[in-house]
């Protein structure tokens, strides 16, 4: 059977659990919104190089072509 002490603090402890937020905001990690890779990513067009090359090698993003010279 439980004491009154211990119950007053595992409540305490409760409320402290449910009142926790995220330790750190600069954990967030950009990631390809068509792959999920974490890695490469271009943040202009939201998505990693392999997509990237892949799109822009089949003419799906505008404006972006295989550059030559």
């Amino acid at each position: 059977m439980a004491t009154t002490a211990k119950i007053a603090k595992d409540v305490k402890l409760e409320k402290a659990r449910k009142a926790k937020t995220p330790k750190l905001q600069c954990r967030h990690r950009n990631r390809c919104w068509r792959c999920g890779r974490p890695r490469a990513f271009l943040r202009k067009f939201g998505i990693c190089r392999l997509c990237f090359r892949k799109l822009a090698l089949n003419g799906e993003i505008p404006g972006v072509t295989k550059a030559s010279w």
